[in-house]
């Protein structure tokens, strides 16, 4: 049987959710081919008869998985005959390391650099839901919270500071090859790259070189959807 990712979906079928570019990746490394199913914010209660809020949803053999992290656990378990995604216990723990950093230091920024800019990506049945949601969370309206980005943008550069030291002294956060730790930042950046009208990174950062180097990966995976960075831009 296929395997099928529910895939966070905008209007052009751009697909940007950090998490499932993460699962996309991670899906990639195994060599696992998967059918990537287009699905906007108001459709995600519709896919597997509504049992899930959240993306990526992966359905493999009859099972349901939902949450990045759960679905690089399982796709571990389940295909341990190829290539692995953590390179055993202390990869896994150095993985739940940097998606914790990932998911509290860098996350927060992106949003207010690019929150704005996916609401211009979205259907717009899925526009309501989207400025409400957020807004509640963020306490301000979109346009506030991206307001004076580009004077904010530093501040998240800055917080790139351990990924570029590692990455001065080895080619990938796992070491000489890339592991799911070097998805787990991939992620929010492609968020950035493809849906964020600014760049967020220098031409001549380290962590940049990174990001390309993950790109063009897997036939060029990432470089293939669109996006506005000038360094790692696909054709629009």
């Amino acid at each position: 049987m296929a395997i099928t990712l529910y895939d966070l979906a905008g209007a052009d079928d751009r697909r940007f959710s950090p998490h499932c570019w993460k699962t996309r990746m991670a899906l990639a490394h195994k060599g696992l081919a998967f059918d990537a199913v287009p699905t906007r914010f108001t459709e995600i209660r519709s896919r597997c008869g509504g049992a899930f809020r959240t993306v990526p949803i992966l359905e493999d053999g009859g099972r349901q998985i939902v949450d990045s992290w759960a679905i690089a656990e399982y796709l571990e378990a389940t295909y341990a005959d190829r290539p692995s995604l953590f390179g055993g216990p202390a990869g896994k723990a150095h993985a739940r390391f940097v998606q914790n950093w990932a998911q509290t230091q860098l996350h927060p920024q992106i949003v207010k650099l690019i929150i704005h800019d996916i609401y211009t990506h979205l259907a717009p049945e899925d526009h309501g839901y989207f400025r409400e949601s957020r807004e509640k969370f963020l306490g301000t309206t979109l346009e506030q919270a991206q307001a004076g980005r580009e004077e904010r943008v530093a501040g998240f550069r800055a917080a790139l500071e351990p990924a570029r030291q590692t990455l001065k002294a080895q080619p990938f956060i796992g070491g000489e090859a890339p592991l799911y730790a070097d998805y787990v930042l991939f992620g929010p950046l492609q968020w950035a790259r493809v849906t964020g009208r600014m760049a967020l990174l220098a031409e001549d950062d380290p962590v940049q070189a990174w990001f390309l180097r993950l790109a063009d990966l897997y036939d060029g995976m990432g470089r293939r959807m669109p996006g506005y960075w000038p360094a790692a831009n696909a054709a629009e």
